[in-house]
Parts: structure tokens; sequence; C-alpha cells
């Protein structure tokens, strides 16, 4: 086929089948395994579908949220997954280690898909628009309620505490003031239930 574009297309289709080898600390929901990052971008575009009246910007752009929840964790593939409460899942290492595996994979796209999916995911992880703060919010609950339905066995695993799950999230009131405050149940039901320690 002489299509460079579509051959392009399909390189970059064929290296992101990658992601789904990449696991997560993040159970199943039955708690059978880890969860690999390809189902946590699918089980978090239908959480935007889902949820997305309880954004607080009710004028989002659906579209762009949904393409920041498949585009986000693409750079997983060769950056790897950072644990939430490893203490540097915000330094500028992992910014850094991640932005060049953004320009790994996306240079396997035509220029204007990857100008797009650059661009995208640095709206994502720089919480600069009402669609970034919904699917950031979304991104961080989505972990919880695996952690909550699972009865804490990573959080115990890992030495979770209460205070660390607040802090570490408190950015999805940015996005849902709805999902906070129903995250602040979660955790505090998650304490009388000895999912998370004090």
């Amino acid at each position: 086929m002489e299509n460079k574009r579509f051959i392009k297309q399909l390189s970059f289709i064929i290296e992101a089948d990658k992601l789904k080898e990449v696991y997560r600390k993040s159970l199943l929901m039955d708690a059978s395994r880890n969860e690999n990052d390809a189902e946590h971008s699918w089980h978090l575009a239908l959480a935007v579908i889902i949820l997305s009246e309880y954004s607080n910007d009710k004028k989002i752009d659906i579209l762009k949220v949904l393409k920041m929840a498949i585009i986000h964790d693409i750079v997983e593939i060769y950056a790897g997954d950072t644990f939430a409460y490893s203490g540097n899942y915000h330094s500028p290492e992992k910014y850094e280690r991640e932005k060049k595996a953004l320009d790994q994979i996306l240079s396997l796209l035509p220029e204007d898909q990857k100008k797009e999916f650059t661009f995208i995911w640095d709206e994502f992880e720089e919480n600069s628009t009402a669609e970034a703060n919904f699917a950031k919010a979304l991104d961080r609950f989505m972990p919880i309620l695996h952690n909550y339905q699972t009865e804490g066995i990573q959080w115990k695993k890992y030495n979770v505490k209460k205070d660390m799950v607040l802090d570490i999230n408190k950015h999805i009131e940015k996005g849902s003031t709805f999902l906070w405050e129903y995250v602040q149940e979660l955790v505090d039901d998650s304490g009388k239930k000895e999912y998370l320690s004090k």
C-alpha cells in the first residue's frame, strides 16, 4: 500500500497495544489481578461518558475529555507507571521521563496528529482547562473506587493512610465538587472499615 499516512497511523496503533502490558498498582474490582493501563484508560473513558454531568463546568467538551482519557497514560509504555503514593508522583523527573516517552510514541504518527495529541497531553498535565480538570478528577477518582471496592487490599499492602489519599487527590475538587465530596465519604468509611490506616 502506498498510503504513507495510513501506514504511520497503523504503526502507532500497533505500538499502543503495548499499553496492555503495563500493569498498575490498582487491582481489578474483583481483586483477581492488577489492572493494566489499557484497561484503566478504557474504564476512565467510560466514566467520562457516564459521569460527565458531575463536572463543575457543564459546558466541557466531552470529546476532548475522552481523548485525554485515552491518551494520558500512553507514555507509560516507555516511562512505566508511577504509584501515586510513592512520593515522586509530581516530581520534575517523572514529568521529564514521561515527556520524552510522549515524543517517542507520538513520533510514529503523522505530524498533525502528533501536534494535536501533544497539545491534549500537555493540557491534561497542566490542568489548564475545565476539560483537563475533569479528566484529572476522574483519573484520580477511579483508583480510589477500585481500592474501596477491593476493601483496601493495595492501600494496606503499601501502608497508605487516610491523609495521604486526601492530600494526593484533593485536586479532584477542581474538576468535580460532587466527586470530591463522595471521595471524602469513601475515605471516611474506609477508615472506619480499616481499609486505610490513620
